[in-house]
């Protein structure tokens, strides 16, 4: 049997790339990429807009996250200015996107209102598309979990109050800005009102007859970031709306399959329901995602620290940067 480690080997790989002086073939078609001339079979049709993969002498080019990570996605220039107030939560990677804004001087999560939300005091524990969700209805359809499914990091169930919905209200209100960074697909459930928890169920509360797990399916994800959407458009018709996925993976999962597979569909299953929201509604130039997912996953190499999951400081300011210079004025 092959060691484990023979797979590190590196082996000559396809490189695609020709001589430029070469003869160009018919059936063939040519394109420059890292600094060479490269070929791609010319059978099929390839439609009027063909982006080709990098190769790895093209990340090395000065604008490559713009051109092969963000091309089609970053707006054609800045807009978010200091005077604009921003509303950020969802994952643990929100806390990082709210703590370099505030740094940078901007108005981030209602800091300036002097008011109480959970989008303010544990928005980083809102991390699937459902708990986003209900945060919304909450707020502009006085719609609450039948069950109590809101807790804090501790594991404390959070008071839902009259006056904590009417400054999340206001909030949302006075909003110009909104950035959701999506974390996860696995959640946990009460099975009596299908209410989902923002994050599990605290141990000493968890009943087997009463608490289910499940994965929230694409369709499902697109469908809660559609009535989202919808609710802001309400609401907030001029602000923009920034979707983002977290590149922090699973810490375990709960399915009987190895937790790196199951990141995988968690991931798939946010981003497909992303992209399908952004070609729905395409023609709203309000309407933004950004790539953060795609620069560490695909973009940075050695992206993560030693735990495979948290990005490294670095990792985490070359993200910041790229939406700075995309986004910030």
């Amino acid at each position: 049997m092959m060691k484990l480690f023979d797979r590190f080997f590196k082996r000559p790989s396809k490189d695609f790339s020709v001589g430029d002086n070469a003869t160009q073939r018919e059936d063939m078609v040519y394109y420059s990429m890292g600094g060479k001339k490269r070929r791609a079979h010319g059978t099929w049709y390839r439609g009027e807009t063909t982006n080709f993969h990098p190769v790895k002498e093209s990340l090395a080019e000065p604008d490559a996250v713009t051109k092969y990570v963000g091309h089609g996605w970053f707006p054609a220039a800045p807009f978010v200015t200091k005077t604009h107030r921003i509303t950020a939560f969802g994952s643990c990677f929100a806390a990082e996107v709210t703590k370099f804004l505030k740094t940078e001087g901007y108005n981030v999560l209602g800091a300036k209102l002097g008011l109480d939300a959970f989008v303010v005091r544990c928005g980083e524990g809102i991390v699937n598309s459902a708990a986003i969700l209900q945060q919304f209805e909450w707020a502009y359809n006085d719609k609450s979990p039948e069950t109590q499914v809101w807790h804090a990091k501790s594991g404390e169930a959070m008071e839902a109050s009259d006056n904590i919905k009417d400054d999340t209200r206001r909030i949302f209100n006075e909003t110009d800005i909104f950035i959701f960074t999506l974390g996860l697909s696995e959640v946990w459930f009460d099975k009596q009102t299908n209410d989902i928890f923002w994050r599990a169920v605290p141990k000493l509360e968890f009943d087997p007859n009463r608490h289910g797990f499940r994965v929230i399916g694409a369709e499902e994800n697109r469908d809660n970031l559609s009535r989202v959407y919808q609710l802001i458009r309400k609401h907030r018709p001029d602000a923009h709306i920034v979707f983002t996925l977290s590149p922090v993976p699973l810490a375990a999962t709960f399915r009987p399959v190895s937790c790196i597979t199951a990141n995988s569909v968690s991931k798939a299953s946010l981003r497909v329901a992303i992209d399908e929201l952004m070609r729905e509604f395409s023609a709203d130039p309000q309407l933004h995602y950004f790539p953060s997912y795609e620069i560490a996953t695909a973009y940075l190499e050695d992206a993560f620290g030693d735990d495979l999951r948290h990005p490294r400081p670095e990792t985490v300011d070359f993200i910041m940067k790229t939406f700075k210079a995309s986004y910030l004025v």
